[in-house]
């Protein structure tokens, strides 16, 4: 009896021994490989945060939250486009070569003086067996490199590794550039662009002003399914009018995004937004939460002409815009408005079909 409980104390120390073994193993080798140049992730499913920092005070920290959409600083969602890219450039970036020792501290100075701190977080395991057996999953620091401007010939990146003094040109295979411009630490490269994004069903009114002609503004209600009312801006109910057009119009609002924030430029922004809104647009969604989007003419440059070469007063491009509760000031391209910025005329005009 005594012999096989000493066996079984031997048995179980044995393997004991044998996991702290490999655990050191999987330590050690993992700490090598991601000494000085182990930029890449090769599973980037397993990453929970991205924090980027720039010389200047900007910071981003992406998060993946539960549901699996990333949020910015605890605030905004995230451009799924931006993250995408990014995402892509973890798992595919490759070192193409160390830095020439002749250029290495000047490389150094270089990226202490400008380059963004990166910071990736992921889900790793205290006890991992050849990727098979997994226990006691937590969020740890993985990766801390810095990413500096592009080489020369703008086909790679100069990256060093936290605790390094080696730099490499970095580069991601069949990809003609650099990949710095996607390490930015500026909120406004990262914050998702949509103002409107709602289908048909999830919309309650819409409401249209045009200041300087309030007979052109209106009214759109869904009220279910297909049953929509039409009115002017005081209310007076229209009671013929196209459906097809109404339909199409609310498909509209599927995707109507802005092209750039200007919040920084505040002197703008006051300057603008003093003045009295030439367009407000109004969407009422089905839970009673209105979104708004307010906007300005932007006037055209002084020697600028239509196809007949005459003078233009407001820029046919672009306009600015408030959005987000007021809190964004913004540029929006009017192609993407002119979906949405129809004129009450235009749903009571029935066109053969």
């Amino acid at each position: 009896m005594k012999n096989k409980r000493n066996s079984r104390a031997l048995i179980i120390t044995a393997i004991l021994a044998i996991i702290a073994v490999l655990l050191i193993i999987n330590r050690s080798n993992s700490s090598l490989r991601s000494k000085d140049k182990n930029f890449a992730v090769s599973d980037t499913s397993n990453i929970t945060r991205i924090f980027l920092a720039d010389k200047n005070n900007n910071t981003c920290n992406l998060h993946r939250e539960e549901n699996g959409l990333w949020t910015l600083n605890g605030k905004y969602p995230v451009m799924k486009e931006t993250k995408d890219g990014m995402l892509k450039t973890l798992l595919n970036i490759t070192v193409k070569t160390p830095v020439a020792k002749a250029a290495r501290n000047t490389v150094i100075k270089l990226l202490s003086a400008k380059s963004v701190k990166v910071e990736i977080y992921q889900t790793v395991y205290r006890i991992n067996l050849f990727d098979k057996i997994k226990l006691f999953p937590h969020e740890k620091l993985t990766r801390t490199y810095y990413v500096g401007d592009a080489t020369m010939d703008n086909r790679g990146t100069y990256m060093l590794m936290e605790g390094s003094e080696e730099p490499y040109v970095v580069y991601i295979p069949s990809f003609r550039g650099f990949v710095s411009a996607r390490y930015s630490a500026m909120e406004s490269d990262w914050r998702d662009r949509n103002i409107f994004s709602f289908i048909l069903p999830d919309i309650s009114s819409v409401e249209v002003q045009y200041a300087e002609n309030p007979a052109l503004s209106f009214q759109l209600q869904n009220k279910s399914g297909r049953n929509f009312e039409l009115s002017t801006i005081t209310g007076a109910v229209l009671p013929d009018f196209d459906t097809l057009k109404v339909i199409e119009y609310l498909g509209s609002f599927r995707n109507i995004s802005l092209e750039s924030f200007l919040n920084e430029n505040k002197t703008l922004k006051d300057s603008i937004t003093s003045l009295r809104p030439d367009i407000i647009i109004v969407v009422s969604d089905i839970h009673g939460k209105k979104h708004s989007a307010k906007l300005w003419h932007k006037k055209a440059p002084a020697d600028a002409t239509d196809l007949y070469e005459k003078p233009l007063d407001y820029d046919p491009d672009r306009m600015f815009a408030l959005v987000n509760d007021d809190k964004d000031f913004v540029l929006v391209q009017s192609y993407t408005f002119d979906r949405i910025l129809k004129k009450l005329e235009w749903f009571t005009t029935k066109e053969e079909r």
